[in-house]
């Protein structure tokens, strides 16, 4: 009776051991798995700049390069989509959180393009494209 106790106690502390594993993996591994994987602080533009204007719901990519290069922290991609054709709908905010408007680029019917910077520096990308009867706009830089 005593041996089948002390097996029962090691499958006991085997699968505790696999849980707590999986568990480390699952909390550093899901977030770049779902589906905002690339917001990093929900509610806010390039991780705090500014609070998140209304009426914008946030996207990621879904290509499979992206999810790496943002997990790896090589790059960082955050997407915003947004009734109608506002093009330019993100700058204000990124503007009182501290970025300069380096560039103003209306690159073609439905396409719009800014490069934004610190101290004139550009740091960060900025893309408006009209998709059907809403804008994407994607911010895009190094962490």
């Amino acid at each position: 009776m005593r041996r089948n106790n002390v097996r029962a106690a090691s499958v006991a502390l085997a699968l505790a051991i696999v849980g707590a594993g999986l568990g480390v993996w699952y909390a550093r591994e899901a977030p770049s798995r779902g589906p905002l994987y690339c917001i990093e602080q929900p509610g806010t533009l390039w991780n705090e700049t500014a609070s998140l204007p209304p009426g914008l719901q946030p996207e990621c990519p879904q290509s499979r390069s992206y999810r790496a290069e943002v997990r790896a922290g090589d790059s960082r991609v955050e997407q915003y989509r947004l009734p109608g054709w506002q093009p330019r709908a993100l700058l204000p905010a990124m503007k009182a959180g501290g970025y300069l408007q380096i560039t103003d680029e209306p690159i073609g019917p439905g396409n719009y393009a800014a490069f934004l910077g610190r101290a004139g520096v550009p740091e960060l990308q900025y893309l408006a494209n009209q998709e059907g009867e809403t804008t994407l706009i994607t911010l895009s830089g190094r962490p």
